[in-house]
């Protein structure tokens, strides 16, 4: 069995930095986890909630904490750092080895797309963002793990696009996009969804974007050599 993940994201136009975060977590008993986080607003100060948000919950999975527990602690912390004043979404996608399952958490108003060979869920359930509520929980999924699932996540940067424009993205497109492609493809995935969404806001994204896409796939190759690329454009 082998894992890939596919990452896509770009900024608000005419905005330095972006208030998404994405991390990889590797987790200790076997998996790993992808975190995503947009924090509230845009600019500076959103990318430094969102990379606190994704930093923090990073290293409570690499020392073994839960997923739920993980997004608790969080937003205790957030809530705490920013004295309940300030907002963040967050999203982790596992895929625990350890119990042979993939564990989602949600505190977004953006949904988790799964994909196996039999349908395809969509988890959309209205959910509190972290960070200024004092009780909060996410919303939490457990599935078995099985080759060929993928996993499809994003920020509302996609989820809004050319709304500004008059426009409305295509929750159809999305889905066609999924759709058509395997887990290998998680790459492609993500970039083709990110490009759709640019189309559909005619290059001047009115919003941070990130596509966060996770695929199990069977391993093409006998040694275990684990890969990352990264492109990062300055």
């Amino acid at each position: 069995m082998e894992i890939k993940i596919g990452i896509a994201k770009t900024n608000k136009y005419a905005v330095s930095f972006c208030g998404d975060s994405v991390e990889v977590a590797e987790r200790p008993q076997g998996g790993i986890t992808v975190i995503l986080a947009d924090g509230q607003g845009s600019g500076k100060a959103a990318k430094n909630t969102s990379t606190l948000v994704v930093n923090k919950a990073a290293a409570l999975i690499a020392d073994g904490a839960r997923d739920g527990a993980v997004a608790r602690a969080v937003h205790d912390y957030l809530y705490a750092v920013k004295d309940g004043k300030v907002s963040s979404t967050l999203t982790l996608i596992s895929a625990d080895l350890d119990a042979e399952t993939v564990v989602i958490s949600r505190n977004s108003n953006c949904p988790v797309i799964i994909k196996d060979q039999y349908c395809t869920n969509i988890y959309d359930e209205s959910v509190n963002s972290i960070g200024v509520h004092k009780r909060m929980k996410p919303l939490m999924y457990q599935i078995p793990l099985e080759v060929g699932m993928i996993l499809i996540s994003y920020s509302d940067g996609i989820q809004a696009a050319g709304r500004k424009k008059g426009k409305e993205i295509n929750f159809e497109k999305i889905m066609e996009i999924i759709e058509k492609n395997q887990a290998e493809d998680a790459a492609f995935i993500a970039d083709s969804i990110l490009e759709y969404a640019l189309e559909v806001d005619e290059y001047r994204p009115g919003d941070d974007m990130t596509v966060v896409v996770m695929g199990i796939c069977e391993a093409e190759h006998t040694h275990k050599i684990r890969r990352m690329s990264v492109s990062f454009p300055c």
